[in-house]
């Protein structure tokens, strides 16, 4: 297919449908997903629906939104990169460029269609403040967990038993983010038109969370409701007097009137709204059929419920997805509910690290492990003078071609040395490998490069790094290597080796984690030690052997000083940091053991090429590769 047959085809957008009793159903991510595309009006994808059983499809015309193009396609299963991930996920035409994840796919859906059908709607403002809505990937941020994850898991649990009376901790989480006052960009000016507004008017505010029917549902008339509105338009421009009056201007900004949340993130109408609608329609109609009494613990996000139905396009889109909006009638039973503000109820566990004061240095830790038989170990380079042959590759597969300084590529080049050797030796011809925390493509491409026997697959979460990545691979015309933008927890694939060059913190965690599920070989350079904390999945230390001799601060102490490894810092300094580095590692192999695996811990050569220096080689056993 040449390049302008390509741009003929539309990227195809594959969601999940279920299938129980033999009914078909839509899980919540693919009715969000679909209700995005009615809401754009977009005709940029092709949409295919898949089964949980591999290979099904169906073309499911009448309940998909009309705009959307929903062609018969009878394949014997799934594209290869879209059968490596988690639904949704969407494949650009020529195959090799993959998005995966919720919150990935719907920026991709806003980013396209606004590029495809410009000054069509403000289809761009959906993406928030400098487009950052929903970017950050749900392993580091709080809120993207909540409304990608969280929000809809405890919704369809919701419905598996809507009889039961406890309110989920997600959704009291948003009640509580509702009410909370609004910060955004150049709030001053808002909240001086707030002021005037209300001494012009002279009117109380009503209070919030008001129980009666009458007040639950009613949107507040002000300046909030004017900038979100005018910000759905195509030019985004309001009618508001620019200047305010001497005495306006004179009051100080702690005692300007607070602004309300009217939509999901303050202001303005963005695509975590989109996200919540579907969810939060699906979890108020149940509530309302089966325990209307709950609704009333409820009234912020009824409020934002019924305000979201007035935005310009969503009662069509709705409608087009077969969503029957309504306004929640909560009843007056009287019935005591869970305080909102209990607690320890509401709040969900957080990715934040234990807020423990540091004492003193290392060394009392490194003592204490020494005591008990525990030292850091590294073991003999394999092959420390192997390099790769770069003067005989192309240019293009050289790092020095991105924008690095010469020191700076020269360091890279010899990182790459080291990884592209130990890979050599583990692989053989027929693996996938896959390249974790690709960025832009350093090692994927290289070794995509050497080894064309070998399908190499570039994991990323940024989407920029990922598109140069895919820019160099078609300067060399690869045809093995695939691009996969999404977040490790949606990478599902099978392969046989897993690489990532300095993956950050507990990112490090996640790919060895992801490699052990898999059974594959790993070659991993960790970096940003002090970046190192429990999370909901992964607690430190990792192995039972230094579990039993550190507690969580001791560890995090031994994470925080091997970051200490900086050239410019004194030579002892530095040695203590290696040791700590070791040991943060051999934490790590010591657990990976357990698991039928074996690991070593190296150097990489020569160690100046980064002071983040360590590299974890393992593999399975070979009776735990029998065994499996």
């Amino acid at each position: 297919m040449n390049d302008s047959e390509m741009k003929r085809v539309p990227d195809s957008i594959y969601l999940e449908i279920t299938t129980e009793n033999k009914q078909q159903s839509l899980p919540l991510h693919t009715s969000i997903t679909l209700f995005l595309l009615s809401y754009c009006e977009s005709t940029s994808f092709r949409v295919i629906l898949l089964s949980a059983k591999s290979g099904e499809q169906w073309n499911w015309v009448g309940d998909l939104p009309s705009t959307l193009a929903a062609d018969q396609v009878q394949l014997p299963e799934p594209p290869p990169l879209v059968r490596a991930c988690k639904l949704p996920a969407v494949l650009e035409a020529d195959g090799m460029f993959c998005r995966a994840g919720l919150a990935v796919v719907l920026r991709n859906i806003v980013q396209k269609t606004s590029k495809d059908s410009p000054g069509h709607l403000n289809i761009s403002s959906l993406l928030g403040f400098k487009n950052t809505c929903l970017k950050a990937c749900a392993e580091v941020s709080r809120w993207t967990r909540l409304c990608e994850i969280e929000i809809p898991s405890a919704v369809e649990d919701h419905l598996g038993n809507p009889t039961q009376r406890c309110i989920p901790p997600a959704v009291l989480l948003l009640e509580k983010r509702l009410g909370e006052p609004v910060k955004v960009h150049n709030d001053d000016k808002l909240r001086r038109q707030k002021l005037q507004q209300q001494a012009t008017s002279q009117s109380t505010p009503q209070e919030e969370g008001s129980g009666a029917t009458v007040t639950l549902c009613k949107p507040t008339c002000g300046v909030e409701l004017d900038a979100a509105m005018a910000k759905l338009t195509t030019d985004g421009s309001t009618d508001a007097d620019t200047k305010k009056p001497a005495d306006i201007r004179r009051v100080k900004t702690s005692h300007l009137p607070e602004l309300e949340h009217h939509f999901a993130e303050g202001l303005y109408f963005t695509l975590t709204d989109v996200v919540l609608l579907p969810c939060i329609h699906q979890y108020l109609s149940s509530l309302q059929r089966h325990t209307p009494d709950a609704l009333a613990s409820l009234p912020l996000l009824v409020r934002w419920y019924c305000r979201v139905q007035d935005v310009p396009g969503v009662r069509r889109a709705a409608e087009n997805c077969g969503m029957t909006l309504f306004t929640p009638q909560p009843s007056e039973s009287g019935v005591v509910l869970p305080e909102l503000s209990t607690p320890g109820e509401l709040e969900l566990e957080s990715t934040q690290p234990e807020k423990m004061p540091f004492v003193g240095g290392p060394r009392p830790t490194l003592t204490k492990l020494k005591n008990s038989g525990i030292e850091a170990v590294f073991s003999p380079h394999p092959c420390p003078s192997w390099t790769v042959p770069w003067e005989d590759l192309p240019t293009a597969v050289n790092p020095s071609t991105g924008k690095m300084s010469d020191t700076r590529a020269i360091r890279k080049c010899q990182q790459l040395n080291n990884l592209v050797a130990m890979v050599t030796q583990l692989v053989h011809p027929g693996d996938t490998v896959v390249d974790f925390c690709s960025g832009g493509g350093h090692v994927g491409i290289v070794l995509a490069h050497m080894l064309p026997q070998c399908q190499v697959i570039l994991v990323e979460n940024k989407e920029e790094s990922l598109v140069r990545a895919r820019e160099r691979s078609t300067v060399l015309n690869l045809t093995n290597v695939g691009f996969i933008q999404t977040n490790l927890d949606y990478y599902i694939g099978a392969f046989q080796i897993g690489v990532a060059l300095h993956a950050c913190g507990v990112a490090t965690d996640m790919v060895l984690e992801r490699c052990l599920q898999a059974g594959a070989a790993f070659v991993i350079s960790p970096c940003c030690y002090g970046f190192i904390q429990n999370t909901q999945k992964f607690t430190f230390p990792r192995s039972q052997t230094f579990s039993k001799i550190l507690d969580y601060k001791e560890h995090m102490i031994l994470c925080r000083f091997a970051d200490q490894t900086a050239v410019q810092l004194p030579e002892d300094r530095r040695k203590i940091g290696k040791s700590c580095m070791g040991l943060v590692d051999l934490d790590r192999c010591l657990a990976a053991e357990t698991r039928g695996y074996t690991v070593k811990v190296m150097t990489m050569e020569p160690e100046s090429c980064s002071p983040k220096n360590n590299m974890l080689v393992g593999q399975p056993r070979p009776k735990h590769i029998m065994s499996g």
